[in-house]
């Protein structure tokens, strides 16, 4: 593999890896420091990574920002202060009389250009410092909303509490500020259970590979 050159690698990326563990990795592997990615994932989300080596760095900010497509699961009835599973949740509440029909609604209301509010527990800087580091000292922070573009929000079942859903959204939307909306409009809260990137732009999940599978360059034996 020409890493030096340039490349533009699709990683499926592992559970519980952040997006610079997998950066980490291939630098090691590919034997080079030119290597960067093309959108955080969150390290409790799985799914498509674009990591671009070499010459293809300078294309990072044109791969961010293409649509991105996402499917996962909320839980309603309890919430969370990271609004996913890397902080606790709370006791549940009854949700027997959330109906399909209010679920399947609730979704028209984040349709379109929307203002939304990132999650505290994220990496956006605020005085120069991520904004997780405020949060995990439990310190008051408000973050202001931003303009994020949802163009498809699917839900493909509904198992209570459970709810599995198809996004469609743009740059910078955090599916983490979604549930936590969602579940607001629900009356009921709401927190991010799983979330699996599938594509970005024409990138596909399906077409990516694991960070096992990337090839190590290989060395040719010098002649003396």
């Amino acid at each position: 593999m020409e890493a030096a050159e340039g490349s533009v690698l699709l990683i499926n990326k592992p559970l519980k890896w952040t997006s610079f563990d997998v950066v980490n990795k291939l630098r090691y592997r590919l034997q080079t420091k030119k290597v960067g990615h093309a959108g955080t994932l969150d390290p409790l989300a799985t799914g498509l990574l674009i990591i671009c080596t070499g010459k293809m760095t300078k294309r990072i900010e044109e791969f961010q920002a293409q649509e991105k497509e996402y499917t996962g699961s909320f839980t309603i009835g309890q919430t969370t202060a990271s609004s996913d599973l890397e902080t606790p949740p709370t006791e549940p509440v009854d949700v027997s009389g959330i109906t399909e029909l209010a679920i399947r609604e609730a979704t028209q209301k984040f349709i379109g250009t929307i203002q939304q509010v990132p999650p505290i527990h994220s990496a956006i800087k605020v005085d120069g410092k991520r904004a997780y580091k405020f949060a995990r000292k439990g310190q008051e922070l408000i973050l202001p909303p931003r303009e994020v573009s949802i163009s498809a929000f699917d839900i493909s079942s509904i198992e209570k509490p459970v709810i599995r859903f198809r996004i469609v959204c743009s740059k910078g939307t955090y599916i983490r500020s979604i549930a936590r909306d969602f579940g607001q409009e629900l009356g009921v809260g709401a927190y991010l259970s799983e979330l699996v990137r599938t594509r970005i732009g024409e990138f596909r999940l399906e077409d990516s590979i694991s960070v096992e599978a990337v090839e190590r360059p290989k060395v040719t034996p010098s002649i003396t």
